[in-house]
């Protein structure tokens, strides 16, 4: 009898162990992307038209920290290869997130906070090599982008360079349902602290790489860290290193003085790849509208995102509002879409239920010329003139 209650026991055990590797991921990701419930969106004819015309790009999703399969439609997150179709989005860029610290927040986090993200992984089974070691998470993610693309390269093509670039806009002029998938790297903490790395992350596919994320790392501060810090030496070699390689730089999450450090230094355009204006949302999360005047100098892009904590206003109407006060700012030819889609944030609309978008900056008065260039064509143009040959 003893015997049948362990062996049962055990078996209860191995169950309870099973659904939580099962189900656990897909309830946290759940609990995090979350979509405000609402009324399915009116789209006039001539919005659906225009939509329906445009060449749209995105510069920042984190879909692949979590586990599902970004070839099938979910029924939870934001963002997926057919609701990337149904959004009519031609180039869409996988952020990988490498490390996250507990109590995360926009004004203070220590860099030796627990890493919030290590139950994640070893919930959703990733293989012990990225338990621990960041540039292997990033690797790793890398690895989940490259196998879509090889057992559907038919839907999913991975953009490395100009040519594959032209060959996805080629693709989808010619009718075909092709998505362009660029790599980047949500923090510079994804080197380990060896610039050997960036050689690494640049052959998996990499061609952005965001300086910092929620802490201070050995690349400089964050804008959500403790000292307000700018360039480390390492800093300054890993951003030499991105220029050298034609790697995009992302100043989003870095400290204002870390930015002004890399335009002093650089000549190449830069990109916050997801971000409001403060003028419009006076929230820590967005820079001073003077800093980003003088990022789009040289000749950068400020990406918008679709959530509350940085439009004051996570609606279509709020976000329409926050990409015309940018383009009041900056100029439309410098004002592209960072949505920040599976971020761990709660959105009004997924990227199926882009054409909300579209009808909204119509209805703010935006003219077609400008929503052309904020919805795709900047970042096409930035991206012809960017990536490697």
């Amino acid at each position: 009898m003893i015997r049948f209650i362990l062996r049962l026991f055990g078996l209860v055990l191995l169950l309870a162990v099973a659904a939580f590797f099962i189900f656990a991921p897909g309830i946290a990701e759940t609990a995090q992307n979350r979509i405000i419930a609402h009324e399915p969106y009116a789209i006039s004819p001539p919005a659906q038209d225009l939509h329906a015309s445009l060449v749209i790009g995105d510069w920042h999703s984190d879909t692949l920290m979590w586990k599902r399969d970004p070839l099938k439609r979910a029924d939870r997150g934001h963002v997926d290869v057919p609701r990337l179709v149904a959004g009519n989005v031609a180039v869409q860029m996988f952020t990988t997130v490498t490390k996250s610290p507990a109590g995360q927040n926009y004004d203070n986090n220590s860099a030796k906070a627990r890493d919030q993200l290590t139950p994640l992984m070893i919930g959703q089974l990733w293989p012990i090599r990225t338990w621990f070691n960041l540039t292997e998470r990033g690797l790793y993610m890398a690895k989940r982008l490259a196998r879509a693309e090889s057992e559907a390269p038919e839907a999913l093509k991975i953009i490395r360079s100009k040519g594959d670039l032209e060959a996805v806009l080629a693709a989808r002029s010619g009718g075909a349902a092709l998505t362009g998938a660029l790599l980047g790297a949500e923090g510079g903490h994804v080197l380990s602290g060896d610039l050997a790395n960036l050689d690494r992350l640049y052959g998996a596919g990499f061609r952005m790489i965001g300086l910092t994320h929620f802490f201070d790392n050995a690349l400089g501060g964050s804008l959500h860290g403790q000292n307000n810090q700018g360039l480390t030496e390492f800093g300054r070699a890993v951003v030499a290193g991105m220029v050298e390689r034609g790697i995009i730089i992302d100043l989003a999450h870095t400290s204002p003085q870390m930015a002004r450090d890399v335009i002093a230094m650089t000549d190449v355009p830069l990109v916050v790849s997801h971000t409001g204006i403060y003028g419009n949302c006076p929230a820590k999360r967005n820079f001073p509208d003077a800093l980003m005047q003088d990022i789009v100098a040289s000749g950068g892009l400020i990406a918008i995102g679709y959530w509350e904590d940085v439009t004051c206003d996570a609606s279509p109407v709020g976000v329409a509002r926050t990409i015309k006060a940018a383009i009041a700012l900056l100029g439309a030819d410098h004002v592209a879409l960072g949505s920040d889609y599976d971020g761990a944030v709660e959105v009004s609309f997924d990227t199926s239920e882009l054409a909300a978008l579209t009808q909204a900056l119509m209805e703010e008065g935006v003219g077609e010329a400008d929503i052309r260039a904020v919805m795709g064509g900047n970042m096409i143009r930035f991206l012809q003139s960017a990536l490697p040959g």
